[in-house]
């Protein structure tokens, strides 16, 4: 039997990392769903169940705080307690503990990590959760 391929969502709404980051961890073996809306990253989420959920905060339609305070107070406890990992140009530390608060497993500014290195931390939450 094959073995059950690891879902993520990736939550950005700016197109190009969107797409940089989706075939990243697509062409490492992924299923990802992409959202490019809050809105979308809610649906797709509740709807799709990921493994993991690669979030941005600042998104059209709804930001990333409000879906993840969302999402943790869902009564399915394998969507309030899907790891998250931030990625985000957000960096002051107000915003780093208010996503800390909502229960994150990482936060990763964008400008700063590559493909490569969003990927191992992907690789790191999941095995960390038995994944």
């Amino acid at each position: 039997m094959a073995e059950k391929q690891t879902k993520i969502l990736v939550a950005e709404d700016e197109a190009m990392m969107s797409e940089i980051v989706v075939r990243k961890l697509s062409s490492a073996g992924f299923d990802v769903m992409a959202a490019y809306d809050g809105k979308q990253a809610l649906e797709i989420w509740l709807k799709g169940k990921p493994d993991l959920v690669l979030l941005d905060l600042i998104m059209p339609e709804m930001d990333g705080f409000d879906v993840l305070k969302n999402i943790r107070k869902n009564s399915d406890a394998k969507i309030a307690n899907t790891p998250v990992i931030i990625l985000s140009n957000l960096w002051s530390n107000k915003d780093i503990l208010k996503a800390q608060d909502l229960k994150i497993q990482g936060y990763l500014v964008k400008a700063y990590f590559t493909t490569e290195e969003i990927l191992n931390k992907v690789k790191d939450v999941l095995a960390q959760n038995g994944k």
